[in-house]
Parts: C-alpha cells; sequence; structure tokens
C-alpha cells in the first residue's frame, strides 16, 4: 500500500457544500470503525478519565493498523 493511499472513498457520491466538494469517509476510516465495533465492549461503569485517554489512543491506534492491512489485502488479492 502506498504511503498516504486511504483506499478512495467508502461510499463515492459526491457532495458540495457551499465552495466545497466531498466524497465523504474514506474506505480506511470505514474499516478503521468497523474494527472499533467488533473490539469494544458494551459501557461497564465509569472509568478514570486519564485512563480512558490512554485507552482509546490505544485501540483506534490498533483500529488504523487493521485498516491498513485490510487495504493492502485488498491489493493483493486484486
Amino acid at each position: 500500500m502506498m504511503d498516504g493511499d486511504k483506499g478512495g472513498p467508502a461510499f463515492p457520491v459526491e457532495a458540495r457544500v457551499g465552495t466545497r466538494t466531498h466524497n465523504g469517509m474514506s474506505l480506511r476510516d470505514w474499516f478503521a470503525g468497523q474494527v472499533l465495533v467488533g473490539v469494544l465492549p458494551p459501557a461497564e461503569g465509569e472509568r478514570d478519565a486519564e485512563d480512558d485517554e490512554e485507552f482509546m489512543r490505544r485501540i483506534t491506534g490498533y483500529a488504523y493498523q487493521w485498516a491498513d492491512a485490510m487495504l493492502a489485502a485488498r491489493e493483493v488479492t486484486e
């Protein structure tokens, strides 16, 4: 996978907002979001805010690593 390749748009619908054109979220972002849905447990009580920040940094980093692996796997199978 080329550095910075985000797989193109996940839902390729062009939308204009004022003078800007948006193509929706990237496929990389979509994959990462799907990873989070699969790995995050339901909320279980209150957690320490500092722990939450570290937890979120770590888990979102993992989600994007998985997303990058999925994009790379698509290149191999195409």
